[in-house]
């Protein structure tokens, strides 16, 4: 629990889904037919992990200080990443920059990078192979077949969905060696010992670099970094290869400049959220998208690894495990670090009062839930009072409130169960807000943005136990 006197932070939260509302009601006409507001579309389609299994994503950053060796770690909620293993790897030679990692159909996972230091010639790319994420063998440095090659930097796996693997590796030749065009590898074996002739991205151009490619339908959509401007921009294309549309360009996000190392992955909820390296400050960033990469939430800082982490991408994964809460009976949640405090009911605001066997019956009755299957997600979590109304929240404070019925209602109150801080824990991470999670402050309950430290992760579990009433 954080000391009463101490300051919830130096930055506040995001604004609500109710602020953006009632904001969108002093704004004209004209400016809401531009686009969607961040958070109000309902184009996310409900992705939650199944019972008995669980998301985990992982990165395996080389780092600020040491570009000779990479760590590995990994989330549930790609937000608060955890180590899993340092140094583990470190090539037999050269360098392991930009590190790309996928998993093959063969079981093995994958790592891709740039194989020397940004000041040295890089006429290479390397490969190397690990079954368990925190091994990996090295396999082999590959010389990419550019005429005139300077520099190949920052290759990127991207599995298209005839299940061809390819790799996006941005080239500068002699002539110009800061001068970096995208080119797209094919794998012409199962081993990925073989690889295609390079070709060039149409439409995307010289002076174009970290070119990074997600499919969805029949449309490529590619975040690059344009080398003059040192902006991310969004181009579009009916194929891999182009010809691409660059249709996004200056700080059309709000990201900001001196920004690279574009990655994206789409959460559990059907958001995608982009990853980027802000080299100019220093940090790590993350933001999310919810109108198919129309509008993005404020670039925030990735706890833990901002600082730390250098040029990464994601791999997005359903594990076996995870932790399930039982539905359609009665509990009462105990904190799991005050653990003589539960949840309860306190004039429709959720706090966590001290609930003893002396405890009166109203207090045991109001600290008292049934667990529902989640109204915006079957896979996720809703908590209902004796009143029959569901914990959800508003302005980021836990409250309860009559279903209304609504798409915002159900997301509001619908949570993802993730692994807590102990054995037998939970932590409940906010359906439409992901990366924020039921947590005690001031022993009220909040929605709040995982800052990555073990205290928040003590101060988001909580454990089902027998219900009080």
């Amino acid at each position: 629990m954080i000391t009463p006197n101490r300051p919830p932070g130096s930055t506040g939260p995001a604004p609500s889904r109710r602020n953006l509302l009632r904001a969108m009601a002093a704004l004209p006409v004209s400016a809401l037919a531009v686009s969607t507001l961040p958070g109000l579309s309902d184009s996310a389609a409900a992705a939650a992990p199944p019972g008995g299994s669980a998301t985990r994503y992982t990165i395996v950053p080389f780092l600020n200080s040491d570009d000779g060796t990479v760590n590995v770690y990994q989330s549930d909620d790609a937000t608060d990443f955890r180590l899993v293993k340092a140094s583990a790897y470190t090539p037999p030679a050269n360098r392991i920059r930009d590190a790309s990692v996928f998993k093959h159909t063969d079981g093995y996972y994958y790592l891709t990078y740039t194989t020397h230091t940004w000041q040295d010639t890089s006429t290479t790319i390397g490969f190397a192979r690990s079954s368990d994420r925190s091994n990996w063998t090295f396999l082999y440095d590959y010389p990419v077949p550019v005429t005139n090659l300077s520099r190949a930097w920052a290759p990127e796996w991207f599995v298209d969905s005839d299940g061809s693997v390819n790799i996006l590796v941005s080239c500068s030749t002699a002539n110009d060696e800061w001068i970096f065009t995208p080119y797209r590898l094919r794998a012409t074996n199962s081993a990925l010992t073989g690889w295609s002739s390079p070709v060039a991205l149409s439409g995307i151009g010289p002076n174009h670099i970290d070119t990074f490619v997600v499919r969805t339908g029949s449309t490529y959509h590619a975040f690059t970094k344009n080398e003059t401007s040192k902006y991310i921009e969004y181009a579009t294309a009916g194929a891999l290869t182009g010809p691409y549309t660059i249709s996004r360009t200056g700080n059309w996000a709000g990201w900001g400049g001196t920004r690279e190392g574009a990655a994206l992955i789409q959460l559990d909820n059907g958001a995608w959220r982009i990853f980027f390296d802000g080299y100019g400050d220093g940090s790590y960033y993350y933001s999310d998208s919810y109108d198919g990469f129309t509008t993005w939430s404020a670039p925030r800082a990735l706890p833990a690894v901002s600082g730390t982490a250098r040029h990464f991408t994601v791999l997005k994964e359903t594990v076996s495990g995870g932790v399930s809460l039982p539905t359609g009976v009665t509990r009462s949640l105990r904190s799991g670090n005050y653990t003589t405090r539960y949840w309860q009911d306190q004039s429709a605001l959720l706090n966590l009062p001290v609930v003893t066997a002396g405890s009166t019956a109203a207090e045991k009755q109001a600290s008292t839930f049934t667990v529902v299957a989640g109204l915006a997600d079957g896979n996720g979590y809703s908590f209902r009072n004796a009143a029959g109304n569901y914990l959800r929240h508003w302005d980021f404070r836990g409250r309860f409130d009559a279903n209304d019925g609504s798409s915002t209602f159900a997301g509001d109150a619908t949570f993802i169960a993730r692994t807590g801080s102990s054995s037998g824990s939970v932590r409940l991470e906010s359906y439409n807000y992901p990366g924020r999670y039921l947590r005690h402050y001031n022993y009220q309950l909040r929605v709040d943005p995982s800052d990555g430290t073990d205290l928040f992760r003590q101060d988001s579990s909580f454990v089902a136990t027998t219900a009080w009433a």
